[in-house]
């Protein structure tokens, strides 16, 4: 038995009309968004699509590693287009702008803190909330 076809070549992924146009709208946004943002779009792009499509196939996307996923400091799920390397990342609270980060230190960190504890084939997410610098100097201007 063969494994669905997919779009972006990861298997168990299925290719679909609301897969991809999910796919071809998050390519066009730097920035993170919503499920409800999103379902919003591709409403008005025409897309007939429910908001539960989007929901579950932003699940199964950030599951098979093609988005990225954060939860905001409200805890709403927002999502974006994967880059290739692993990465953490910086959030603004205020506009929501997300710098994406290497982090040596951390990866070293987290290592030698599974290690300690006697674990193995460890992965981890870092999220960083603060306030940027644009949203700063805002603040500094009121």
């Amino acid at each position: 038995m063969s494994s669905p076809r997919s779009t972006t070549g990861t298997p168990g992924v299925r290719a679909t009309r609301q897969r991809a146009a999910i796919s071809a709208l998050l390519q066009n946004v730097d920035d993170f968004r919503s499920a409800q943002e999103l379902h919003d779009e591709l409403r008005r792009r025409g897309e007939g699509i429910g908001l539960t499509t989007v929901y579950r196939t932003l699940q199964s996307m950030a599951a098979a590693g093609l988005v990225d996923t954060l939860r905001t400091d409200t805890g709403e799920s927002v999502y974006r287009q994967c880059s290739e390397q692993h990465h953490h990342h910086l959030v603004c609270r205020v506009c929501g702008c997300t710098v994406e980060v290497d982090g040596g230190q951390a990866e070293t960190w987290a290592a030698e803190v599974a290690r300690a504890h006697g674990f193995s084939d460890v992965s981890h997410t870092i999220e960083i909330f603060g306030v940027c610098g644009d949203c700063t100097s805002v603040r500094r201007d009121n």
